[in-house]
């Protein structure tokens, strides 16, 4: 699988993932640091990478723009932030998510739980 690792997580995250032979690259590789959250998701769609993030905007980015791509991986309330369990979380569940995301979704990675939202987001009315 391709991932583009956000600024809002450690590039050891993307590290792990490459030594877990997957294609993997942090925001820095390419120098886009300090870049919107529209340029990092841009270059995610591009490359048809999955952005892995801690950054709750993009989901919004992708509601607001009603797209189905990229899928999102997103780190939230109570995980741990040490780089090193964040991929080994990503590999663990890997079974669970891998369909999700090569269809389009925003993976919520929380303490205890994952939820899966599939793309585009509807809204409720």
């Amino acid at each position: 699988m391709k991932f583009l690792v956000d600024n809002a997580l450690s590039p050891l995250v993307a590290k792990g993932l490459t030594e877990a032979g997957h294609d993997a690259a942090h925001v820095r590789d390419y120098g886009l640091e300090a870049a919107t959250d529209d340029i990092v998701l841009m270059r995610s769609d591009r490359e048809n990478r999955i952005l892995v993030s801690a950054d709750t905007d993009f989901g919004t980015l992708l509601a607001l723009y009603d797209k189905n791509k990229p899928s999102i991986i997103l780190f939230r309330r109570g995980t741990s932030r040490r780089p090193d369990k964040q991929v080994e979380i990503i590999i663990n569940n890997m079974e669970n998510i891998e369909t999700p995301v090569n269809e389009g979704s925003i993976v919520v990675i929380e303490k205890g739980r994952i939820r899966i939202r599939h793309l585009p987001i509807v809204p409720v009315e």
